[in-house]
């Protein structure tokens, strides 16, 4: 489902502690690390500057491979000092064996372990929830990108009313619930550089603003090729190709 997503922070020594304790209690240290960038496999947290403030109001939901580890999640963070979102238990709302538990990171993102019976399996991330300020617009914009990037559509609930969108593996939802999430980074992952480039000018013939061509970054690594989009709301959406 997803290649990666990257949060921009107010504060890197701040969220890397939050997220460094918080994802150990469910088995993951950060697998790269450098002066601007930590990350947790397809998670992570990049220091915010003048033209990419800090990631807000977005709702990341992490993979608890056992049960017992929802509530561990939680208990590292609240005794490290962060802020309880929510206490863990059974959330029927979401599914008849959903549990979660949500902490606040520093930049006040609801963080959250997850375990339920149809987790997403090989990466850190269950689910995404993205607040938007035009529900019909971001539902479209997700759903022209949806067949490219091989997810679809999967349902609308109405409370709150939101677009669920899932590949088979995990899931994330643009929501109409507030104010909406900023500077998010999402990267879908495709097979073929065609794709990339069909993404990037589709989505640009559906009017939808460029965020940087179609290309090779091997700034990333070599055989790196992506491009950006932005959603409605003025998030970074990618689509790559990881061909070498």
């Amino acid at each position: 489902m997803f290649d990666h997503v990257t949060i921009r922070v107010a504060d890197r020594a701040a969220s890397e502690r939050f997220y460094e304790t918080v994802l150990a209690a469910l088995g993951h240290a950060p697998t790269y690390r450098s002066d601007e960038y930590v990350e947790w496999d397809d998670f992570g947290v990049l220091m915010a500057d003048s033209s990419s403030p800090a990631t807000t109001l977005l709702h990341i939901g992490f993979a608890a491979p056992r049960l017992e580890l929802v509530e561990a999640f939680w208990r590292a963070g609240v005794e490290a000092g962060f802020e309880s979102d929510g206490e863990p238990g059974p959330r029927p709302e979401y599914g008849p064996d959903y549990v979660g538990a949500f902490l606040r990171d520093p930049d006040g993102n609801s963080a959250e372990a997850v375990f339920h019976g149809s987790l997403r399996s090989g990466g850190t991330i269950d689910h995404l929830w993205i607040r938007v300020a035009d529900l019909a617009r971001a539902r479209d914009f997700y759903a022209a990108v949806a067949p490219l990037a091989g997810f679809e559509l999967r349902g609308e609930p109405a409370d709150p009313p939101r677009a669920r969108f899932s590949g088979g593996n995990g899931s994330f939802s643009v929501v109409a619930d507030g104010e909406p999430a900023r500077n998010v980074h999402i990267a879908f992952p495709v097979t073929d550089n065609a794709t990339v480039d069909a993404f990037h000018a589709a989505l640009l013939a559906a009017g939808h603003a460029d965020n940087g061509p179609p290309g090779e970054r091997p700034v990333y690594h070599a055989g790196y090729y992506g491009a950006f989009v932005l959603d409605p709301d003025g998030n970074n959406v990618e689509v790559v190709n990881h061909n070498r």
